[in-house]
C-alpha cells in the first residue's frame, strides 16, 4: 500500500479539486444542518490498518458518502509515531486503497487528531512544543484538511492541569504553524480541551460527568480572544467544531452509555454557537440508538478507533477456531498463540495499562475493548501467521455449518448471497458491521 504514496502525492498535486472548499461544504454545512433542525453526521476513522480503511471506504461507497480518516500525534507524526507513518505516507496509504476501490478521492478528507505536543510531553514545553509545531506543519503540508489542535497536555517541566489561556495560546501557535504550511487550501479546526482518554479509560467507570456549559463557554470564549489577539481571525472563521465530554466512554470491560438528560446544559450552549457542532471522543461500543441521539444533539462528528480493529480481532479469533477444525495441526497458523507470545515478549502497548493477577491480564490482552492488540498487527511475526491463516482457509473451503458455528453473522450474509466464504471478505464484513451503525445514525 505504501507505494502508492508518490503516485498519489503527485494526483493530489495535479488534480483540479479546491480541498479547502470540498472540506468546508461537507464539515461546514454540519453545523448549518443542526442548526436548521435537521442534524446531520459524520463518522471519522481513527485507525492506520489496510483492513480497517478498506471496510470504511468499501461502507462510503455503498452509502455514496463522504469519508473522514483521521490520523493520531502518536501513530503518525513527522518522526513516524508508532506506525512508522508520516503524514505523507499516511496519506498515501489511505489514498492507494481508495483507487483500488475505486472511491472518488474529491469525497475523502483527511484529518490529524490530537495534534500537538503529546508525543514529546515528558520532554520541557519549549522542546515539546517545537517538535509539536513541526508536526503540524507536516500535517498540513500533506493536504489534511482537518486539525484537531490539542495542547491541553502538561510537559515535562510543568504541573498540570493547565490552564484555558496557556492551552489556547499552544493551540494559536500550532494553528499559525498549520496556516503557514497549508499555502492557499486552508484546514478547518476543532478545538477543546476535556478530551476522553485516548483508548479508552484504565479505571472502573461507573459514571461519567459531562462537560459543563460553563466550562464549554470558557473554553471557547478563551480561544476565541486569544485567536484574535494572535491575529488568526480568518483561522477563526474555520473552527468548526469544540470537543466536549458528552458523558461516553469505555474502559476493559464496560461502557458508560450516552445520558441525553445529562448532556442538556451543552446542547442549549450549542444552539447560540450557530458556526459549531460538537466532536464525540470516544464513542466506541455505544448502542445505536445512543449514535442516533448523539447527532440528534449536535454530537455531529462521531469518532471512532479501538471498536473497529476490536471488530477486526473478533473476526481474525473465529477464523483461527475455524483453521484448527479444518486445518491439520503442522500448517496451522497457530495465531492467536503467536499474538500471545509476542504480547508478553513485547509489553510496552499493554504493561501500563492492564493490570490484576495473571489472568485478568490475559484476558485484557486479548478481550479488553481499549483493544491493545491493535499495536501488534504490523509485528512479523503476527503478520506472518495472519498472512498464513488467510492462505490457509483460501485453499480450504469454509463450510458454512462452521461458519454458521462461529460466525453466525457472517454466516447469515453468506446463505442470503450477500457474502462471499472467503476469509478476507469475511473480516471486512465484520467491520463493516460497526461502521453500519455510525453510518445510519450519520445519514438518518
Amino acid at each position: 500500500m505504501l507505494a502508492a504514496k508518490g503516485a498519489a502525492s503527485m494526483e493530489h498535486r495535479r488534480c483540479n479539486w479546491n480541498w479547502s472548499e470540498i472540506v468546508s461544504s461537507v464539515l461546514e454545512q454540519l453545523a448549518a444542518s443542526w442548526h436548521q433542525g435537521k442534524p446531520r453526521g459524520i463518522c471519522s476513522i481513527c485507525s492506520a490498518h489496510p483492513w480497517v480503511l478498506e471496510a470504511a471506504i468499501e461502507q462510503a461507497l455503498e452509502d455514496g458518502s463522504h469519508l473522514l480518516v483521521e490520523a493520531t500525534s502518536n501513530q503518525v507524526n513527522h518522526q513516524g509515531g508508532y506506525t512508522g507513518m508520516q503524514p505523507e505516507d499516511f496519506r498515501g496509504l489511505v489514498t492507494g486503497i481508495a483507487e483500488a476501490k475505486g472511491f472518488d478521492a474529491s469525497r475523502l478528507i483527511l484529518g490529524g487528531d490530537h495534534l500537538g505536543p503529546n508525543p514529546w510531553q515528558k520532554q520541557p514545553a519549549a522542546e515539546a512544543m517545537r517538535e509539536a509545531v513541526r508536526m503540524v506543519e507536516s500535517y498540513a503540508r500533506a493536504g489534511f484538511r482537518k486539525i484537531h489542535l490539542d495542547a491541553s497536555m502538561a510537559c515535562g517541566d510543568e504541573r498540570g492541569p493547565l490552564s484555558d489561556e496557556v492551552i489556547a495560546a499552544r493551540a494559536a501557535e500550532l494553528c499559525a504553524a498549520a496556516e503557514e504550511a497549508s499555502g492557499s487550501e486552508k484546514p478547518v479546526y476543532v478545538i477543546g480541551t476535556e478530551v476522553p482518554v485516548p483508548g479508552g479509560a484504565t479505571e472502573a467507570l461507573a459514571h461519567l460527568q459531562p462537560t459543563s456549559r460553563a466550562a464549554a463557554a470558557m473554553t471557547l470564549d478563551i480561544h476565541r480572544k486569544v485567536f484574535a489577539e494572535k491575529g488568526l481571525g480568518n483561522a477563526w472563521r474555520r473552527v468548526i467544531a469544540l470537543v466536549v465530554q458528552p458523558g461516553v466512554e469505555f474502559n476493559h470491560d464496560s461502557v458508560i452509555d450516552y445520558d441525553a438528560a445529562g448532556a442538556a446544559p451543552l446542547v442549549e450552549f450549542l444552539k447560540e454557537e450557530k458556526d459549531l457542532v460538537y466532536e464525540a471522543h470516544s464513542t466506541d461500543y455505544q448502542r445505536p440508538e445512543s449514535y442516533r441521539h448523539l447527532v440528534r444533539d449536535g454530537f455531529a462528528i462521531l469518532k471512532v478507533g479501538p471498536a473497529l480493529t476490536f471488530a477486526m480481532r473478533e473476526a481474525l479469533q473465529a477464523l483461527a477456531f475455524i483453521e484448527v477444525e479444518l486445518v491439520e495441526p503442522a500448517r496451522s497458523s497457530r495465531l492467536m498463540k503467536v499474538l500471545e507470545s509476542v504480547m508478553l515478549a513485547e509489553p510496552r502497548h499493554w504493561e501500563h495499562h492492564y493490570t490484576g493477577d495473571e489472568q485478568a491480564k490475559r484476558l485484557q490482552r486479548r478481550y479488553s475493548y481499549s483493544d491493545r492488540v491493535r499495536y501488534y498487527w504490523t509485528n512479523p511475526q503476527v503478520k506472518a501467521a495472519v498472512d498464513r491463516l488467510i492462505e490457509n482457509l483460501r485453499e480450504q473451503a469454509i463450510p458454512e455449518t462452521l461458519l454458521s458455528a462461529f460466525l453466525p453473522e457472517q454466516y447469515s450474509a453468506v446463505r442470503a448471497g450477500a457474502l462471499r466464504a472467503d476469509a478476507h471478505a469475511i473480516i471486512l464484513h465484520r467491520i463493516r458491521a460497526v461502521l453500519r451503525i455510525y453510518a445510519q445514525a450519520c445519514n438518518a
